[in-house]
């Protein structure tokens, strides 16, 4: 017990208030100190004196064997519908690319799924998407329209053919065309 306590206070640095483990080597020793006590002691005290629920306990073990004891990065999912970091990773690179930049996100979700790369709904798309701070390219697909039109410098150097449709009680159509000279903006047929 001894032994454990010792452990625990080398890992936290002698604070226990309300103080999260540090990661990785830190958690293995802890899990190491616990299995050495288990001469001693059952698994049940040994835990009790460390204040860690045995569900933690067996998730640093398997954790451990299989990608290491760090929170989040590169481990394999711990639910079946958990994400895997490939997975994350391909749906960054999809969020960002100039490629997919016309594809709102919600229809990004359902790409994904279409070419087999990541099973998603778009709620976990906006989500990821908001939380991580990813950014959608914005570059504009078309050009500025120019600000000014056609414009003459001598009358009758440029016309202009307008039509109206002009439709009548009996929703018959009839079509108006005037000739405009671009330069005085006058009617001449």
């Amino acid at each position: 017990m001894l032994r454990l306590l010792l452990t625990l206070v080398r890992v936290l640095g002698g604070r226990f208030e309300g103080r999260r483990l540090p990661e990785g080597t830190a958690k293995a020793n802890l899990v190491h100190a616990i299995e050495h006590a288990q001469s001693e002691l059952s698994l049940r005290d040994a835990l009790r004196v460390l204040r860690l629920s045995p569900a933690g306990y067996h998730q640093w073990r398997w954790a451990e064997r299989t990608c290491g004891l760090d929170d989040y990065p590169s481990c394999p999912r711990f639910t079946p519908m958990q994400l895997a970091g490939a997975e994350v990773r391909t749906m960054k690179t999809m969020v960002e690319s100039p490629t997919y930049r016309h594809v709102p996100t919600g229809r990004l979700a359902i790409l994904a799924q279409r070419l087999g790369k990541v099973f998603a709904v778009p709620a976990t798309w906006y989500k990821l998407v908001r939380e991580r701070g990813w950014r959608r390219p914005r570059t504009r697909l078309y050009l500025t329209k120019p600000k000014q039109g056609v414009s003459a410098s001598e009358p009758d150097g440029v016309w202009h053919v307008d039509t109206t449709i002009i439709k009548l009680v009996d929703n018959t159509k009839h079509y108006l065309h005037a000739v405009i000279d671009n330069f005085s903006r006058k009617i001449l047929a």
